[in-house]
């Protein structure tokens, strides 16, 4: 279903029109100007949650480098998974970052995930 996008073009419409409330759901999107526009005209936002789609979950089959990752974390040490993370992302970045904070970084990201 396509997406219904409202901007402050849109929010002055229905103020002349009369409408006093909006239903945003998931197939709608409100600018963050018509956002402010509705609030300006005192318009009430009614935020549904409409969805027939699934929520996401994690398939090992599907997402295989976060499985990758999730299985190297379960085996590895700290150390070697630092390594690992610090020589996958030299790598990626063709060694164009400074090394010590990328350290300082991966260790924040392990810690914050204990």
């Amino acid at each position: 279903m396509p997406k219904i996008f409202y901007t402050e073009r849109d929010i002055d419409d229905m103020k002349a029109r009369g409408v006093t409330s909006i239903d945003i759901t998931d197939n709608v999107v409100i600018t963050d100007l018509a956002l402010e526009r509705a609030m300006k005209y005192d318009m009430k936002i009614n935020r549904a949650q409409i969805s027939s789609a699934p929520k996401a979950t994690y398939s090992p089959s599907v997402n295989l480098a976060a499985s990758t990752v999730h299985m190297t974390v379960a085996r590895s040490s700290d150390a070697e998974l630092k390594a690992k993370i610090k020589s996958l992302v030299l790598a990626k970045l063709d060694g164009q970052v400074d090394a010590s904070l990328l350290d300082a970084i991966i260790s924040r990201v392990l810690d914050g995930m204990k």
